[in-house]
């Protein structure tokens, strides 16, 4: 049942990601950057050839390669239930697994990925978009998680286990 949950998650986020790309497509190309939250936010239609942060530019075939291969043993990893034991991992990945499928889409289709989201009001910062935001902040909690909390839930578990073990006896 959560496995299941989580897929139409994925596939929700991809839809959504792909409805607002369409959208930009449509009203944006072509036209100034439009406020949307003064101050913070404008939307701002930018062809993106590269990766994030524009490195690798015009190398769209190579980075398709690579999104696929990092989807693919993800979907695998996840629908094998490897990451069933911890639901924090399992958004995580499903995360970065819709966000890789909707700037995929976008090489594939476009040989570019839509970018809209400009904070450069704000910061000044790369424009960005939806599959770019669950890929960062699927990465960034997985990598907290690994990094902060996987050790003490560990320890928590060992814990457990020699505790058990000594009641058993």
């Amino acid at each position: 049942m959560l496995l299941t949950i989580v897929l139409t998650v994925i596939a929700l986020l991809i839809a959504a990601d792909q409805m607002i790309k369409i959208w930009v497509l449509q009203n944006l190309a072509g036209n100034p950057s439009q406020p949307a939250i003064p101050h913070l936010l404008q939307l701002t239609y930018v062809e993106n050839r590269g990766a994030a942060f524009g490195i690798l530019q015009g190398r769209g075939g190579i980075l398709s390669v690579l999104t696929l291969a990092i989807i693919i043993v993800l979907l695998v990893l996840l629908i094998r239930k490897k990451f069933h034991k911890n639901p924090l991992v399992m958004w995580c990945v499903a995360l970065i697994i819709a966000g890789g499928i909707g700037n995929l889409i976008d090489r594939i289709l476009r040989g570019f990925v839509v970018d809209y989201l400009d904070i450069s009001p704000l910061f000044n910062f790369p424009v960005f978009n939806l599959a770019d935001c669950c890929v960062v902040i699927g990465t960034f909690l997985l990598m907290f998680y690994l990094f902060f909390l996987e050790g003490r839930q560990t320890k928590k578990n060992q814990a457990k286990d020699i505790k058990g073990d000594g009641e058993a006896g």
